[in-house]
Parts: C-alpha cells; structure tokens; sequence
C-alpha cells in the first residue's frame, strides 16, 4: 500500500464535514416534513407561501445584526488581548467558525484559535480565553434575555427559570479567573486524571484576568444582548406574518430558551432540541402545528442554517489566509 501524501486527508475531511452538515440538514428536514405532512402539508405550504420576499430578506438581515454585534464583541476581547489582529480579521474567524456550529460541542469552532494562531503566532493557551469569554458573554446575555422576557410575559416556561440561572451561572464561573481556577484545581484532584489538561485550563482562567474590566464587559454585555434579541424579534415578526402573534416577550422568551435547551441537549447546533421545544411551547401557547412546524423551520434556516452557510463561505477564505500568513512567519 503506497502512503498517502501529506495533506491528503485534508479534502477527505472537507467531504467529510460536508457530508455531516447536508446530513443533519437532511434530518431535520425529514422531521419537519414528516410532522407537517401528518397535520396537513397543504395547510403548512400556505403558511409558508404567505412570506413575501422582502420578508424573508428582513429575517436574515435581523440575523445578520446579531453575527455582526457578536462579531464586533469579538474584536473587543481580541484587542484586549492584545493579539494584534485588525477588524476584519477578527470578522474573517468569527464568521468564518460558524461553518463549524454543528460539531458537538462546537468544539469545531476552535478553528479560529488556530488560524489565530497562524496568522499571529499566539500559543493556544494565550487565545483560548478568548473563546471562553465570549461563550460567556453569549450564556450571559441569553440568561438576561430569557429572565427580562420572562419577567414581561403573562405566562412562564417550564424550567425557564432553571434555565435562566443554569446560563448565568456559567457564565459567572467561566468569567471569574480565581473560581474558574478553584474548580480547575478541584476536578483534577476529584479524578486525579487528566492534569495536562486542567492545568491548560488553570492557565487560561488566570488569563481571563485582562477581561475584568467593568467598562469593557459592559459594552460587551450590551452587543450580545442586541444581537440575541435582533434574532427573538425576528422570531416574533415570523409568528405576527403567519397570523399567531403572542407578542414580543413570548415569542422572545420561546426563542432564547430553545436555543439554550437544544445547547443543553449536547447535540450539534442543538439541532432536533431546539426545534423540538420551539414547536412545543408554541402548542402550549395555542399557535397551531399548522404555523408553529413552518414557522420552527423558517426560523432555523434564517438564524443557524444562514450563519452555518456564511461560514462555509468564509472558512475557505480564513484557512488560505491563514495558511500564507503561516508560510511568512516560518520563513522568517
């Protein structure tokens, strides 16, 4: 058997993630369409005919609003790092790593500590906290978001309080370097394993020190709270065009707390999840399958699926500029 060259397995794994994504588009697809098939495809096609193209236009700009005050609060975290990197390179990993949104976890989206990495010559352990913070401020501002529209909607949600501080919780822990730390130190000593990698972990809480200042999380905590809740009034209109307006707080509240869920779920993107308690707490709110199974599934397509296909488009864009800025600091 000859060797394979090097880089081979590089369009192996490109067809493979490729083939992972089409393959929970699929499923989902086939679940949606199997519910509304047995509620009535006629019924839920006219739901869906009802948008008008500008409609759909005005869904994925309001989501757009929310990749780019994320993406902003990415810079912030990356220039307080001091890494050096400029606004539209921090906009190129950000987007670019929404290409790996549906790896569990979202471990995939580690791509952009490397291309970082690549392109400036940090060491993991110096652009990791940069990840972490901002899953943190992403748990924190979701939480803020849940409680506020829970606090102003008439009915509650099953667990959306737990919910709620579940989120914040880990957002707290992963924001505060000394208890970070403390539990670090405390889950090596209970398992008495895995010391290389909670001792990583240890060194990025105590880097998480830079991000302590009151102004910058602040302003940080405003552009995720604006992003999410761009993505919760898109929710809101979608439902209002379909004829099942249950206001702003509720269909807010609905959005928020399926995307935490399906996140808690373990399931890449929170793909079925997600989908599975939107359509239900719609029922619980009298919106019909009729409208909530068309609704569930435009919404997705215009928040996860629209990020995961602008990442598709700038992965490609990210990794080459990345690897010819590796090629100039290893010829240097």
């Amino acid at each position: 058997m000859h060797p394979l060259p090097p880089g081979a397995t590089a369009p192996n794994r490109r067809l493979r993630d490729v083939a992972v994504l089409a393959g929970l588009f699929a499923l989902v697809l086939a679940g949606l369409v199997g519910l509304a098939a047995a509620t009535g495809w006629d019924e839920t096609r006219a739901q869906i005919a009802r948008l008008s193209g500008w409609q759909i236009v005005a869904l994925l700009g309001l989501s757009l609003v929310n990749y780019l005050a994320r993406g902003l609060r990415w810079h912030l975290f990356s220039r307080r790092l001091g890494l050096g990197t400029t606004l539209a390179a921090d906009y190129r990993h950000f987007l670019g790593g929404f290409a790996m949104s549906v790896t569990p976890g979202r471990l995939g989206e580690l791509v952009r500590m490397r291309w970082i990495g690549r392109e400036t010559g940090a060491p993991f352990e110096t652009t990791a906290p940069l990840m972490l913070v901002d899953r943190a401020s992403d748990l924190a501002a979701m939480g803020l978001l849940l409680g506020t529209a829970l606090a102003f909607s008439a009915t509650g949600i099953a667990f959306g309080l737990p919910v709620t501080v579940l989120a914040l919780s880990a957002a707290v822990i992963a924001t505060r370097p000394a208890l970070l730390a403390g539990i670090a130190r405390l889950g090596h000593r209970v398992t008495g394993r895995f010391g290389r990698l909670f001792a990583r972990l240890r060194r990025a809480a105590r880097a998480l020190s830079v991000f302590s200042s009151p102004g910058l999380m602040a302003l940080a905590g405003l552009l995720g709270l604006a992003g999410w809740f761009a993505e919760g009034y898109a929710f809101h209109l979608l439902l209002a065009w379909m004829g099942a307006d249950i206001g702003v707080a509720k269909a807010v509240a609905i959005f928020v707390f399926s995307g935490l869920a399906g996140g808690l779920t373990g399931a890449p993107g929170g793909v079925g999840g997600a989908e599975a308690a939107m359509i239900a707490l719609l029922s619980l709110e009298g919106v019909g399958l009729d409208a909530s199974i068309p609704a569930t599934a435009i919404i997705r397509v215009t928040t996860l699926w629209f990020a995961i296909g602008i990442g598709l488009a700038v992965f490609p864009i990210a990794e080459r500029y990345s690897l010819r800025h590796r090629h100039v600091v290893e010829t240097d």
